[in-house]
């Protein structure tokens, strides 16, 4: 610290104090005082920041804080005021069909004025950008489209020079050391970091996740930065109150900045999934990190090649069926979410890749960024199988017992909605697809417009049921796409129905051991197997029908009511749900 009595810093901190208080006693002694102390709150807020800055342990870190905050608050109020006046000057006096398409036409400039404000100043806003892609059932088309074709795997990316820095100061030695050779170019980057590959000097291919410089030095400031702008949004449009995606973020982002929790649920995630319990074992590949090569911003650990999860012709061009691939995914996290109790919460396309075992030739799922995880209990496990075993079953009335537990209310049939992305009366609907998504552009566009009439109820309702069940909802949205992506429609519910039986079976047996406890969970297990099955054969029926006869999934839905396609025995209300009911 010796330098620091030479520093030019030091010297202007030292200078302003004491002039600071010279100010004060001239001022006394010459009865100015009002003038002297409005002198002093002038000068006292560059010294008490030069001070902070020059009398730490880390002043280059500081001052980059000091330089970035300001800068940071400056682009946002810009943004803020830009997309504001945008939509306040663009649409005064219009109506009718010249509004709506006026009104599309700012949400386009202000979702591109958005992205390029989460870009610059990254980290958390890339974050709070990745939120806002999975939002559809909110905000509109224009901002989701947007957030996800820029914030998944087009991130900005730090300097070479800059990561280097970070693994020198995190690991005690320059990447040069540590490694036979790296790339200085990313394969990869994302909100908080991105990924370089490097060879290891035994020869063996790893890839090395370096965290963003700066990061963890603005995330606070960030943070209450992103709050203040929300709250200013609900005054100025009160219904619309996103307070709850900023204390989500709260929650999550510290965390996700933490690598070494990273691998220690990369750890867990190993064991449950080739553990006797699961049913995937084999199948599944999480990354192997390398012992001592990790540190709260730097993650070393072995490079898998593989490619995305939803890229198909690949899928088929290997040889192998795309919707068998969607029913390892949706069998893997409904397995981590209704048998383990400990949920990946970010499965979207770029952190799940495909890759050939040569050992067995099958395709094995590769599970990547385990920076977000979310654990819940036994008494959440087991309400949540039970409104599922509802949902897929089309059971009113236990749909409404097992959402009200959730504390949705009386809205819950705007909660099951959200969790199937479907319409009320398509929800308790008997016919054997009620929950059957297309993916084509009209049924999107009509979800996204019903979505944006119940936005005010959505954004309240989010405030009510558990936190736990935010991240479920994003974890569901992320898994929802791999599905209409790969597979058929009805696998990712059918394998849902299995694992909350399963679920509740087991519970119900650590509840109350013994063999009448363990008949009672295999009677229930064969009885939603039995339902199950039926509901497959009948959509496999159905399906194959529709297209022999041409009629696309949307078509097929328009004309349910000339040609009904109802399965008596999945009647799931009153005393024929055994198992919905427990």
């Amino acid at each position: 610290m010796r330098w620091l009595a030479r520093s030019p810093l030091r010297q202007l901190s030292q200078h302003y104090t004491r002039q600071g208080l010279a100010t004060q006693v001239e001022a006394a002694q010459t009865g100015g005082a009002k003038r002297g102390w409005g002198k002093a709150l002038l000068v006292a807020p560059p010294a008490i920041l030069a001070g902070w800055i020059v009398f730490s342990d880390e002043p280059k870190r500081r001052a980059r804080v000091a330089y970035n905050v300001p800068l940071r608050v400056y682009r946002d109020a810009v943004a803020v005021v830009s997309i504001a006046s945008d939509y306040k000057l663009s649409l005064r006096g219009l109506e009718g069909k010249t509004y709506e398409d006026e009104l599309k036409e700012c949400h386009t400039r202000s979702a591109f004025k958005l992205q390029r404000l989460c870009f610059a100043n990254g980290g958390i806003y890339i974050k709070l950008g990745q939120h806002v892609a999975q939002l559809d059932y909110i905000l509109p088309a224009e901002y989701v489209n947007t957030m996800r074709d820029y914030m998944l795997d087009k991130c900005p990316v730090s300097t070479y020079k800059d990561i280097a820095q970070v693994i020198q100061e995190d690991l005690g030695k320059s990447p040069e050391e540590l490694f036979a050779s790296i790339e200085e170019v990313p394969i990869a980057s994302a909100s908080l970091a991105q990924v370089h590959r490097a060879v290891s000097h035994d020869g063996r291919q790893l890839a090395v996740k370096v965290q963003h410089v700066g990061l963890r030095d603005t995330c606070a400031a960030d943070t209450v930065i992103v709050e203040a702008f929300v709250k200013g949004l609900r005054w100025m449009f009160p219904d619309f109150n996103y307070q709850w995606l900023i204390d989500e973020l709260k929650e999550s982002v510290p965390k996700e900045l933490d690598f070494e929790l990273e691998v220690a649920n990369s750890k867990r995630c190993q064991l449950h999934l080739n553990s006797k319990k699961s049913r995937v074992k084999g199948k599944v590949v999480v990354p192997q990190v390398e012992d001592g090569m990790y540190n709260k911003r730097v993650l070393v650990m072995e490079y898998i090649e593989g490619f995305k999860v939803t890229d198909r012709a690949r899928i088929e061009q290997m040889g192998f069926k795309p919707e068998k691939v969607a029913e390892l995914v949706s069998r893997t996290f409904n397995e981590m979410i209704f048998i383990h109790g400990d949920v990946h919460c970010d499965p979207h396309a770029a952190n799940l890749f495909l890759r050939k075992n040569e050992a067995t030739g099958q395709l094995q799922l590769v599970l990547l960024d385990h920076g977000l995880y979310r654990q819940i209990t036994d008494e959440f496990r087991k309400s949540y199988a039970l409104l599922w075993q509802s949902l897929i079953f089309a059971d009113a009335e236990g749909i409404k017992e097992h959402s009200q537990a959730m504390n949705a209310g009386d809205m819950y049939p705007l909660f099951a909605g959200m969790l199937t992305n479907r319409p009320w009366d398509e929800v308790i609907s008997k016919d054997i697809d009620h929950l059957y998504m297309s993916g084509d552009e009209e049924e999107r566009n009509s979800i996204q417009q019903t979505s944006q009439m119940f936005a005010a109820q959505i954004t309240q309702l989010l405030f009510k049921v558990p936190r736990v069940l935010l991240l479920l909802l994003k974890t569901n949205d992320c898994l929802r796409s791999v599905d209409l992506a790969l597979g058929e429609p009805v696998n990712t519910f059918v394998i849902t129905a299995r694992e909350c039986s399963r679920a509740l079976t087991d519970i119900r047996s650590r509840e109350q051991p013994g063999l009448r406890s363990h008949l009672r969970g295999k009677l229930d297990e064969w009885h939603v197997e039995y339902r199950v099955t039926l509901l497959r054969v009948a959509s496999w029926w159905a399906i194959r029908w529709a297209r022999w006869m041409g009629k696309t999934p949307s078509s097929r839905r328009k004309m349910r009511d000339r040609h009904p396609s109802k399965l008596a025995p999945l009647n799931a209300t009153g005393g024929d749900t055994v198992v919905a009911h427990g």
